[in-house]
């Protein structure tokens, strides 16, 4: 037996509890593994809080992360004892995730846990911060350089935000946050930023085209802080667009595109193959300082994880959460 977050679904009403599931219970894969930490990402919010209909099939535990020890393998490129990483794969929502002790998955969706990080740290990481350093990754190929101007971060105190503050800075660029939590400042000025806007700029229809002002974007939000983003990119810049916190419309005009040459840069994290994902690790692991991760991230116990997935989703929680699924 082990404990798991399990949501559940009779009718229409969904159920959460923190719970003892046999390990018969366990879903097919040729990997189990002795999950150490996991997280709460938005989309767990979603799934726990059934704000969202993230959740494919019921039972279901939620956790798009984890890390953790594997016990035993039928996969050639894992062994007993190795340390790996998982994020993504529909894991939470189709297949049971990481707010577990005991997981069992494809090995095929695993990366080795980096030696530059403890697991708590990786965590601490986690999904946002791959996807943030999957949108750098897709910046710098686009050929962004920091001697063409500034790099706007939307949604700056959330997961994907907060990491990918750190990461341009660290990478040389000027880095502006937008951010609609005016007290949050010098935690932003900490990861890097060099100066910070109100969301309240950004989230309201704008003109198909404005001042030019960004060389680059990473941008969580979408909906019209998107569209203002690719506004006020300048000619030749590139936007990496990898959320929805505002909305899933986007309400844009071609004009950034067809008279600026603008580059719209879709970043999924979710089924991405294997060598992007180490790509961004290897660029977590060379230019995320691991102290960091101490302001940007909190622990809390597995039983703790339902009110804070609300708390998440009520855009009550700054940075990241780590979850000890043994505590």
């Amino acid at each position: 037996m082990f404990s798991a977050i399990v949501i559940d679904k009779t009718d229409d009403k969904q159920s959460v509890s923190l719970a003892q599931v046999d390990e018969t219970s366990l879903p097919d894969g040729d990997v189990t593994i002795d999950v150490d930490y996991s997280t709460l990402n938005y989309k767990d919010g979603l799934a726990i809080t059934g704000k969202s209909p993230v959740v494919r099939k019921f039972p279901m535990v939620p956790g798009i992360d984890l890390v953790g020890t594997v016990r035993t393998s039928d996969h050639a490129e894992w062994k007993a004892g190795d340390k790996v990483v998982l994020n993504g794969w529909g894991v939470g929502e189709g297949h049971w995730g990481g707010l577990a002790q005991v997981a069992r998955l494809k090995g095929d969706w695993l990366v080795p846990l980096p030696a530059a990080f403890t697991g708590a740290q990786a965590m601490a990481i986690g999904t946002a911060g791959y996807t943030a350093a999957l949108c750098v990754e897709a910046l710098v190929k686009a050929g962004v350089t920091p001697e063409q101007g500034e790099i706007l971060v939307t949604g700056a105190t959330g997961g994907v935000g907060s990491v990918a503050v750190a990461l341009l800075s660290k990478a040389g660029y000027k880095v502006v946050g937008s951010t609609g939590k005016a007290s949050e400042a010098d935690y932003l000025t900490q990861l890097g930023a060099a100066g910070i806007i109100d969301r309240a700029e950004l989230s309201e229809k704008g003109k198909p085209l404005q001042k030019e002002r960004w060389a680059g974007v990473v941008d969580s939000v979408g909906s019209f802080t998107l569209a203002n983003c690719c506004a006020q990119t300048r000619y030749g810049g590139a936007v990496a667009a990898c959320g929805l916190a505002q909305g899933a419309d986007f309400p844009v005009t071609v004009m950034p595109f067809i008279l600026r040459g603008v580059r719209l840069l879709g970043i999924d994290s979710v089924m991405a193959p294997k060598p992007p994902r180490l790509a961004a690790w290897a660029r977590l692991a060379r230019d995320l300082d691991p102290a960091l991760l101490g302001v940007i991230a909190h622990e809390i116990g597995l039983s703790e994880a339902p009110a804070a997935a609300v708390d998440l989703i009520d855009g009550k929680v700054r940075g990241r959460i780590i979850v000890d699924v043994n505590r």
